[in-house]
C-alpha cells in the first residue's frame, strides 16, 4: 500500500497532479480541496489511497489527513466509487460535508453530481455516528484570487469535463456562476459553484 507520496510537483490541474519520485511520474487524483491547498511549490508532499481494480490501479491524493479519512469513510458505503468520493470532497469541503451528514441535511449532499437521495441517505446513516465521536475539522485554506480570464474558463471547463460533465453543460454552467460572480473568483471558486449549480 502506498500510504504517501514526496516528489517534484510536475503537473498541477484542477482533477490531477504528477508528482515525480526518482524519475518516476506518479498521476494522482485529487480534489478541488487539495488542489486549491497546493500552492506552485516545487516539492510536494500528498497523503494517497491506491485503489485497485480488474483494469487500473488509480491513485488518490489527499493535501490532509481528514479529507483522506472521509474518503475513505465515504468509498466504504456501497454504492459510492472512489471517483463519486471525490466528486463529494470536490464540491463540499471537510467541515461542509460533515456538518451536511451530522445535521441530516440531504439535499445539500444530494446537490453533488451523481449523488442520489438514496445514496445521500445511506451517506448520512452509515457515516453520522463515526463523525460524532471523532473531533471537528480544522478550517479549509483559503482560496487565492486568480484575475477573472479565458484561461480560468478554458481549466474549469477542463475540469468539470473530466470530472464527468457533458461539455454543453459545463459550459453553461460556467457562463451562470460568472454571471452571478465578482470581476475575480478563483479557479477552484469557479469549479465548485459549477458542480453545485447543474
Amino acid at each position: 500500500m502506498i500510504d504517501y507520496l514526496k516528489g517534484r510537483l510536475v503537473t498541477k490541474d484542477p482533477t490531477f497532479l504528477v508528482i515525480d519520485i526518482h524519475g518516476i511520474g506518479y498521476h494522482v487524483k485529487i480534489s478541488l480541496n487539495t488542489y486549491s491547498q497546493i500552492k506552485d511549490e516545487e516539492q510536494v508532499m500528498l497523503l494517497t489511497h491506491l485503489h485497485i481494480k480488474e483494469d487500473a490501479h488509480t491513485l488518490y491524493g489527499f493535501k490532509d489527513a481528514s479529507e483522506k479519512k472521509l474518503f475513505l469513510d465515504l468509498i466504504s458505503i456501497s454504492g459510492v466509487g472512489p471517483n463519486t468520493g471525490l466528486m463529494i470532497l470536490s464540491s463540499l469541503n471537510s467541515q461542509e460535508l460533515e456538518q451536511a451528514i451530522v445535521q441530516e441535511d440531504h439535499k445539500t449532499i444530494q446537490k453533488v453530481k451523481g449523488v442520489g437521495l438514496k445514496t445521500a441517505q445511506r451517506i448520512v446513516l452509515e457515516l453520522k455516528d463515526k463523525i460524532k465521536k471523532s473531533a471537528p475539522v480544522g478550517a479549509v485554506a483559503g482560496e487565492g484570487f486568480l484575475n477573472q480570464n479565458n484561461q480560468i474558463k478554458e481549466e474549469a471547463l477542463q475540469a468539470l469535463v473530466t470530472l464527468g460533465f457533458p461539455k454543453a453543460t459545463a459550459e453553461k454552467n460556467i457562463a451562470a456562476v460568472l454571471k452571478k460572480s465578482d470581476s475575480e473568483i478563483s479557479l477552484e471558486a469557479l469549479i465548485k459553484a459549477s458542480l453545485k449549480s447543474s
